[in-house]
């Protein structure tokens, strides 16, 4: 069945029936001009994501289900980099008329995924008639300690980055191209990274509570143009060690020169935060836990600056993700 039969009223049902959650501080959810939450002490924190089609994903051959997580953990993954919780979340759909039903379950699906598995709640949120696929997704978080803004970083400070870089670009390039998962099982590492990301928020929450981080980012666009959101924020520079840069295994048998990719590729979804010196033995056991890497240091000299294996440093041509670009 396609939407055109369907309408807007059915389908608003359908999803109010499968996202109605019990919960005590949502005192009116799906079904009204506004849902009413009391989400107790702390404060709030708000983040938007825009996925458009052509743009963040190509219909043809996405998975839908996958789309619905990545919607939705790409905002979570915002509230994680300042240290929050995720609480609720409210989606604006814009659908065309043509569009199958299955397709709008299996997006929902994996909405709903990513939702349970982060305790976050659908509240509320619009459905439009639109000639493309658009998906704007606002989570409301909750910061019980202190916030991590990227505005905290310090000369001296150490930089770290949790996982590997680079694999969601490589799946990128590999999705642009058509391909899709299960095709080839060398390949689907990459396409799971870029199509399934998970937003690091159980390492941000032992960051947060630890006091450990002093300035902090999710690697969204890339470590050269994140890295440089931190710098500008907090008037500083950074120096990056190339050699340190985590590389995953299948990134090193796949490509020969892998590096560009990491500092540049973006949709990692990994965190960057800095460390006062004072501060490296709280995260002293996060380390092997998260795969932290050291990989350098806040500079008072503006820019960011990178040093080879043979010691030669040389400035970073800041070239991750842009829009309009």
């Amino acid at each position: 069945m396609r939407l055109r039969k369907l309408g807007e009223r059915e389908l608003l049902a359908v999803i109010r029936r499968n996202f109605t959650v019990p919960r005590k501080d949502i005192l009116l959810g799906i079904g009204d001009d506004a849902a009413v939450v009391k989400p107790g002490a702390g404060r709030l924190l708000i983040t938007k994501d825009l996925l458009a089609e052509d743009y963040d994903f190509i219909l043809p051959f996405q998975d839908p289900r996958l789309l619905g997580r990545k919607s939705l953990n790409v905002n979570i993954s915002d509230i994680a980099a300042m240290g929050g919780h995720p609480l609720y979340a409210v989606l604006g759909l814009g659908l065309p008329r043509e569009t199958v039903l299955d397709w709008v379950v299996d997006f929902f699906a994996g909405f709903k995924e990513a939702a349970r598995k982060a305790d976050v709640v659908l509240i509320g949120g619009d459905l439009s008639q639109a000639r493309k696929v658009l998906i704007s997704v606002t989570v409301i978080g909750r910061a019980s300690g202190r916030v991590i803004l990227r505005s905290g970083a310090r000369p001296g400070d150490r930089i770290f980055v949790s996982g590997f870089l680079g694999d969601a670009k490589q799946g990128f390039l590999l999705y642009r191209k058509g391909l899709r998962l299960g095709v080839d099982p060398a390949k689907d590492f990459f396409l799971k990274a870029f199509l399934d990301p998970q937003p690091q928020t159980t390492l941000a929450r032992e960051l947060s509570g630890r006091r450990a981080a002093s300035a902090m980012i999710d690697c969204s666009d890339g470590l050269s143009v994140d890295l440089n959101h931190v710098c500008e924020a907090s008037g500083a520079g950074a120096e990056i060690d190339l050699a340190k840069v985590p590389l995953s295994p299948a990134m090193i048998s796949f490509q020969k020169k892998p590096l560009p990719l990491a500092l540049h590729g973006g949709e990692d979804y990994q965190l960057i935060f800095t460390v006062k010196l004072r501060d490296l033995p709280k995260i002293a056991s996060l380390r092997r836990k998260y795969r932290l890497t050291d990989v350098g240091r806040i500079t008072r000299e503006k820019g960011i600056w990178t040093v080879d294996a043979r010691a030669r440093r040389k400035v970073l041509e800041i070239k991750g993700f842009e829009h309009f670009k």
